[in-house]
């Protein structure tokens, strides 16, 4: 396993905040996960503290707390554009329009990537999970304190893509259908699938997807609701479940460090062949092609013996001025 292959995951959610070093790789953690609860409200500064407290245990856990080449990945619930939070889901809204790369970077002292939650768990479900080798469109929907949607195109992920937030009966599709809803709601499985059910049935007549993945912690339950949905599309659990957050988003930072590392090199190497080109053009003194020829030329004739007349380059005669008139 080389440096490039591990990076810490860290996954935020409205109820709680888990972290690990993981093997991008293989798609596994190669710590304990961590956890703690996300703070109340949930606004930047408490969150970030927890963060990095979290980070600087999984980094002591694996051996690479002087390792300042491992990178972090966190995944947070928002729509993320350029390393800027821009919406705040089950969070506090001082996270929008928050500079979160480039704060949690300064937190961590690593280098430090953030994409949705969702996209991140969708990430390592594509990569590793119930995901890994279907072509065609697929739908990652992460059951949890609210509902999150990754897409997926042939393997490629469509970012930013809030499908919880679809309106069902004048209200949005979380506050019905996601797992924090059946217990706020103390609904049994199969009333809960009921609801679940319609908002997949919504989803569907939007993207129309070939398979749908269910996650979240609640995907451990799955044979308690999944038999019971009616919706178009296969539906099957996730299988990296309640760690797929953690994982997607330490691959999402190990590619991204790995494809800086890989910029930085190829302008190192284009500057030095740059350097080499320039020192090894040819001197301004180098000879013409008319003063080699006739050097050629003499070179063949004895010693002291003139050139004769018919010997001499073509392109070594004087041009001859027009005939007067």
């Amino acid at each position: 396993m080389t440096d490039s292959s591990r990076a810490i995951g860290v996954d935020l959610g409205g109820s709680g905040i888990k972290a690990a070093l993981v093997d991008t790789e293989r798609g596994r953690l190669l710590t304990e996960r961590v956890r703690v609860k996300t703070p109340g409200p949930a606004e930047p500064t408490a969150v970030i503290a927890e963060m990095r407290s979290l980070v600087n245990q999984s980094a002591v856990a694996g051996g690479v707390t002087t390792d300042a080449d491992v990178p972090v990945g966190v995944g947070i619930p928002s729509v993320v554009i350029d390393g800027v939070t821009v919406t705040a889901a089950n969070i506090d809204a001082g996270w929008i329009g928050f500079p979160a790369r480039a704060t949690l970077s300064e937190a961590f002292g690593r280098q430090t990537v953030v994409l949705n939650d969702a996209d991140a768990a969708g990430l390592a479900e594509i990569r590793f999970g119930a995901g890994a080798g279907r072509s065609g469109t697929v739908l990652v929907v992460t059951l949890g304190t609210g509902i999150g949607s990754a897409l997926f195109l042939d393997g490629r992920l469509v970012p930013n893509l809030e499908l919880g937030h679809v309106e069902i009966r004048g209200r949005i599709g979380e506050a019905r259908a996601s797992a924090a809803a059946r217990i706020r709601r103390n609904l049994g499985w199969e009333r809960w699938a009921v609801d679940l059910d319609e908002y997949l049935h919504r989803v569907d007549a939007l993207v129309w997807p070939d398979l749908i993945i269910l996650g979240g912690g609640i995907s451990k339950q799955a044979d308690r609701f999944i038999g019971r949905l009616t919706v178009r599309p296969p539906v099957v659990p996730a299988q990296l479940q309640n760690n797929a957050g953690i994982v997607g988003a330490a691959m999402h930072a190990a590619e991204r460090a790995w494809a800086e590392r890989t910029a930085e090199r190829t302008a190192e190497r284009s500057a030095e062949w740059t350097t080499t080109d320039r020192t090894s053009e040819r001197p301004t003194t180098e000879p013409s092609r008319i003063e080699t020829a006739t050097a050629e030329r003499t070179s063949e004739t004895a010693p002291g013996e003139p050139i004769a007349p018919h010997a001499r380059d073509e392109r070594t005669r004087p041009i001859s001025s027009p005939a007067s008139s």
